[in-house]
């Protein structure tokens, strides 16, 4: 396997367009690339975001996994940061009153491993994560 990492592309429903936009460009920062009247593309953190208009799916009754006892949404995305990145883009988006599923928090604290994480939602509900490690050494360690 290569050790250069390529972006990588992911599309994903949203069910209005112009309001998700608005969250990716302007809350999370993204750079708006591509688009037409059904979808966007994103420079979401190097890679490639599209949101594409779609009807609403049936709802699950799944909602998550635990982990250290909490309810993480399944499915989701994000990005692996910087710790310093992750710091002041935690701080920004509570600025921006973001609704957290999970509140920025340490896992792992002093142990291999070790990672800042959160949780939220896009207006569409699509779930993300941003992650960053004290040691990004330690990104698939066991």
């Amino acid at each position: 396997m290569t050790n250069k990492v390529q972006p990588f592309h992911l599309a994903i429903p949203v069910l209005d367009l112009e309001t998700n936009r608005s969250f990716y460009r302007d809350t999370l920062g993204c750079t708006e690339g591509r688009s037409s009247d059904h979808w966007v593309d994103f420079n979401f953190f190097g890679h490639q975001l599209v949101i594409h208009v779609q009807e609403p799916a049936p709802t699950s009754t799944h909602k998550g996994n635990i982990v250290d006892g909490k309810d993480v949404p399944i499915p989701h995305f994000g990005v692996v940061l910087e710790w310093d990145v992750f710091q002041d883009f935690s701080e920004k988006l509570k600025g921006k009153n973001i609704e957290f599923v999970i509140e920025p928090y340490i896992r792992f604290k002093g142990k291999t491993g070790e990672q800042a994480t959160m949780f939220f939602k896009d207006p569409s509900g699509n779930a993300l994560e941003f992650k960053a490690f004290k040691n990004i050494d330690q990104l698939f360690a066991k």
